[in-house]
């Protein structure tokens, strides 16, 4: 009988060690990576758990010498924060949370908040994985957040960590990208269809805005599509910069062959219903596993209008490109239809961001009561599932605010450090319900300090936008929500003798003495000024309405993690981390940090072996 206590007490102990939480460990598996630099020498893999707020980095780089892996902004390495490590000839290792004192010059944190999991080296490379919080307490640390992040790599050929630009990268990355399907499951009748442009001539023009109007599949009932992914040619792809697919009203005459967007003849621009889109630096894309775009049904679209957006800026002549777009389609139905919502300023002059501005807020207001009259039917609360934002050249961060009768809801997505190379579909931890009557705000921040003439809102990379497309379920007949200024009010507010007439303004407006004064005068007369809201259908019918642009409610910072210290000195046997860990050795090259030390984890394997039957048979 007291064995059989014993053996309890002792199996209770284990199932405790093992319980402990999904942690990621030494050898868990992570979901996502990269490579960081052009040669491929730099691979980096993550993941993270979203509600403990850890992510877990391994970084393998082609060195025997030190590897550091770290956060950095768009302007400057000062002040970044950079975790380095690496094993010594005599197999000891070290490693510390450090941060940048200027463009080469390291020095360790007062606070390490980085935990060792890993850390090996072969004879040709160097891999360490350690695990950190979204948010510690120590101010040199820069937050794990929800935008695009500025992973910073580097490297050296021996053990003494010293900063060498030949050796050090930086990539845009989000990094809390949310995987809400099954990659591993896909349906076994999986069928491809391409929309592509054919063969086509690139301008020797800086901006060419391409379309063409393509066939969905002809299916005899209903699908899905469920993933589409860009098809690029590999030696224009830094010519691409985005490549949108738009539903067509099944009434509308299209017209055939490949023209001028947005040029001479209005019928290549007709089609304005986003389904699916791709942006420099984007990826392929999957939908949710209860969700997918629905053709073959009467409802449904059968043709598409593709836009291929070039950026031709060094003319080179005689290119040709079939770049466009792969639907993966199924007869598995989802349980879901999805729509797109296009929302944000009304792409054309009357948006306009002075030049020599180190930041100017532009606004774009939808308001939703009016959904319910277009779609012809009761409108259900939508769910927002996935995001793509855009902005050109000029965009530096961007944010969509949810109100309900008056009072901020939520921030439903945003991106404070926005990348004009890095536009992909990305995904909310949690949907965001939008009922009818809310009101939904776009902010987009813009930098002019390189410009001294003014930007205003167009098709161009040089000109601008400020657009968020909200990917949601289920579907309803509305397509876009664009808001836009009063620009006479505007005018007038700037001191300018206002007309009647809007386009005239603009060119008031250009021969403003853009001070700062006048910036900051220009940005609030935006804001005050009563918005113009355009709501369009799929089926292109449109109605206006007004509003006006609510305050922003920051979203505080949450809690910091506190650290005990995470740094391993060579000889080290029992470094401390924001989650204490002992280290075990194993292989003379080699250490490793676990939660629980290998010996224990095999100890416990062991001993719930043989507990089990004991306890089982009660001796």
């Amino acid at each position: 009988m007291a064995c059989v206590l014993l053996c309890r007490l002792i199996l209770l102990s284990v199932l405790a060690v093992f319980s402990q939480g999904k942690r990621l460990g030494p050898t868990s598996l992570l979901r996502y990576s990269r490579f960081l630099d052009p040669s491929h020498a730099v691979f980096l893999r993550w993941d993270f758990d979203y509600e403990a707020e850890i992510i877990t980095f391994e970084l393998q780089v082609q060195t025997t010498g030190w590897v550091g892996l770290g956060i950095t902004n768009r302007y400057t390495f000062v002040g970044s924060d950079l975790v380095v490590g690496g094993v010594l000839p005599d197999g000891n290792v070290y490693f510390s949370d450090q941060h940048l004192l200027d463009e080469d010059s390291l020095e360790p944190d007062g606070s390490q908040d980085a935990e060792l999991l890993k850390l090996t080296e072969d004879s040709v490379s160097t891999t360490m994985r350690f695990s950190r919080p979204f948010r510690s307490c120590d101010p040199h640390d820069r937050d794990i957040t929800s935008d695009t992040m500025r992973v910073l790599a580097a490297y050296g050929l021996d053990d003494i960590p010293k900063m060498n630009p030949e050796r050090t990268f930086v990539k845009s990355i989000f990094l809390l990208q949310m995987l809400q399907y099954d990659d591993q499951d896909a349906p076994e009748d999986t069928i491809i269809h391409d929309l592509a442009i054919s063969n086509f001539l690139i301008p020797e023009d800086d901006t060419t805005y391409a379309c063409t109007f393509l066939p969905l599949p002809i299916v005899s009932k209903k699908h899905h599509i469920y993933k589409f992914e860009p098809l690029l040619v590999e030696r224009n792809e830094t010519m691409v910069h985005h490549i949108l697919v738009y539903a067509c009203g099944n009434a509308s005459v299209l017209p055939t062959g490949i023209g001028e967007c947005y040029g001479s003849d209005p019928a290549f621009s007709l089609c304005s219903h986003v389904i699916a889109g791709w942006a420099v630096g984007g990826l392929s894309y999957q939908f949710p596993d209860d969700v997918g775009i629905s053709i073959g049904t009467p409802l449904d679209p059968q043709w598409i209008r593709l836009e291929v957006h070039y950026s031709n800026f060094q003319n080179l002549p005689g290119i040709h490109d079939t770049s466009g777009m792969r639907l993966y389609y199924t007869s598995h139905l989802r349980k879901y239809d999805m729509g797109v919502l296009q929302l944000g300023i009304s792409v054309f002059p009357i948006h306009f961001i002075p030049p020599g501005a180190e930041a100017f807020l532009s606004y774009g207001l939808c308001k939703t009561e009016k959904f319910e009259e277009m779609n012809g039917a009761p409108v259900p609360d939508i769910y927002v599932y996935s995001y793509l934002i855009h902005t050109h050249l000029a965009g530096r961060s961007q944010q969509a605010v949810q109100y309900r009768n008056g009072t901020q809801v939520q921030i439903i997505c945003k991106d404070y450090s926005y990348d004009f190379n890095l536009q992909e579909t990305r995904d909310l931890p949690h949907p965001a319900v939008i009922k009818p009557g809310d009101e939904l705000l776009i902010e987009c921040n813009y930098q002019t300090l390189d410009r001294d003439s003014m930007t205003f809102g167009g098709a161009s990379t040089i000109n601008e936008m400020c657009l968020v497309f909200f990917f949601y379920y289920p579907r309803i007949n509305i397509s876009s929500c664009l808001g836009y200024p009063d620009i006479i009010y505007v005018t007038n507010e700037l001191g300018e003798e206002a007309s009647e007439n809007p386009m005239e303004n603009l060119m008031v407006l250009n021969n403003v003495e853009w001070t700062p004064e006048n910036i900051k005068k220009a940005e609030k007369a935006c804001k005050e000024s009563q918005q113009t809201v355009l709501i369009k259908t799929i089926d292109e019918e449109v109605e206006n309405t007004t509003g006006w642009i609510p305050d922003i409610i920051p979203t505080p910072r949450g809690p910091c993690l506190e650290s005990s210290g995470g740094k391993v000195e060579p000889g080290d046997k029992t470094p401390a981390g924001f989650r204490a860990a002992p280290m075990v050795l194993s292989g003379s090259n080699t250490a490793t940090l676990r939660h629980v030390p290998l010996v224990t984890i095999l100890f416990l394997q062991g001993t719930v072996s043989w507990l089990l039957p004991m306890l089982q048979t009660g001796v």
